[in-house]
Formats: structure tokens, C-alpha cells, sequence
């Protein structure tokens, strides 16, 4: 049955988009258009308490019972159990995956996230701090992701539903005005999973 998929043009709704065409997955988009407040309806407070995009309706969920999971990290998860792919079930394996699925929600999507809300303000007092604190702790961020793709073809050695998180941020590089030449392991990373068909499917798809 089809997943009701609930987004918006964001990094953090094409994380899911990217993964639910990876993975093959039938799906339905239902916009939900934030800078309209549509996220506070009590409809969609049902499905996401946080009043946060993306979330997921499955029909078919464990059990055979529907479920409606939010946050984008619990939802790459959540589908990576459910199919069997991009997600190891060896414990050993599954670690890296995990380990760079929290930076990513804990630090590469916050972070550069700030550099999006500072870098359009108009009143540069306002502006200059802000940004000048985000962009170097954005900049460093690059720079972790880079080390570790110096040494790993994807973030945890095979393709992962952390890449899928990951590159949700990556696709906004030139919004955290960060030149991929400065970083070229994460620029030969970038362009290996932008070549993708899942990949580019999933960020063609219209999401609003």
C-alpha cells in the first residue's frame, strides 16, 4: 500500500524523498506548506507533534496496523528496518550508519540551518554575528565529512540511509556559500550520489 508522505521543499523532506525512491517504496505527497503555517493545523499535529516536516503515514505498518512516525531521522530508520536496505543488520556494520545519522540530525542540518536564517536578514547588526558563528561551525562541519570520506566511498564504507540524510544538507552547499572545491571528497561524494537515479528522482519529485 502507498505511504502517505507529508513535506515540503526542504532538506529535511528530501531526505525522505531521496530514500523512499532508493528504496523502491509507492508513496504520496501531501504538501504541507510551512511558510504558511500549515504545520500547526490540528490535522497534521496528530501525525507530528512537533509541528515539523517531514512525517510518514504507513498503512502497513508492524504488525499489519498503520503507523504515523515524525522526525526525519526516526522515518530513514523506520523505512530502512521495514525494507531491509541501506540499514545493515549486523551490529558492527549498522554503528557507523548510526553514528553519522545523529551528526547529521545533531549538527549538519542544525548548523548550516542557522546559516539559512541569518544569511537573510537585511539588517547586517542583526546579520554579522550570526552568520560569522554558524558559517565557521558549518565550514568545520564540511571539513569532518570530508576526513571521512577521504577514507570511505559513503560515510559508513556501503550506501547508507545516512547518506540519504546527509545529502538532504549537502544539496543546499551553495546556500551555505561553501565552495565543493574546498572539500573534494565530499565534492567526489556529492556528484556520486547526485548521479544516482534514486537520488535524482527523488529531489525532481514536487514536494511544493
Amino acid at each position: 500500500m502507498t505511504i502517505d508522505f507529508y513535506a515540503w521543499n526542504t532538506p529535511n523532506g528530501r531526505k525522505i524523498s531521496v530514500a523512499l525512491e532508493e528504496m523502491g517504496l509507492p508513496y504520496k505527497v501531501h504538501p504541507i506548506n510551512i511558510s504558511k503555517d500549515e504545520q500547526f493545523a490540528p490535522d497534521f499535529l496528530k501525525i507530528s507533534p512537533n509541528n515539523k516536516i517531514p512525517a510518514i503515514v504507513d498503512p502497513e505498518g508492524p504488525h499489519g496496523k498503520p503507523v504515523s512516525i515524525f522526525e526525519s531521522g526516526a522515518i530513514l530508520l523506520y523505512l530502512g528496518e521495514k525494507t531491509g536496505q541501506f540499514l545493515p543488520q549486523d551490529l558492527g556494520e549498522r554503528i557507523p550508519v548510526l553514528e553519522w545519522l545523529m551528526w547529521q540530525m545533531g549538527g549538519f542540518g542544525p548548523m548550516p540551518g542557522q546559516v539559512h536564517h541569518f544569511i537573510a536578514l537585511e539588517n547586517e547588526q542583526d546579520r554579522r554575528y550570526g552568520l560569522e558563528r554558524f558559517s565557521k561551525e558549518t565550514r568545520r562541519l564540511y571539513g569532518v565529512l570530508d576526513r571521512r570520506l577521504a577514507e570511505h566511498e559513503f560515510v559508513a564504507d556501503r550506501i547508507s540511509v545516512a547518506d540519504f540524510a546527509i545529502i538532504g544538507w549537502a544539496w543546499r552547499h551553495e546556500r551555505h556559500k561553501v565552495p565543493l572545491e574546498e572539500f573534494p571528497h565530499v565534492k567526489r561524494w556529492y556528484e556520486a550520489m547526485m548521479a544516482r537515479p534514486g537520488v535524482k528522482r527523488g529531489f525532481e519529485v514536487k514536494l511544493g
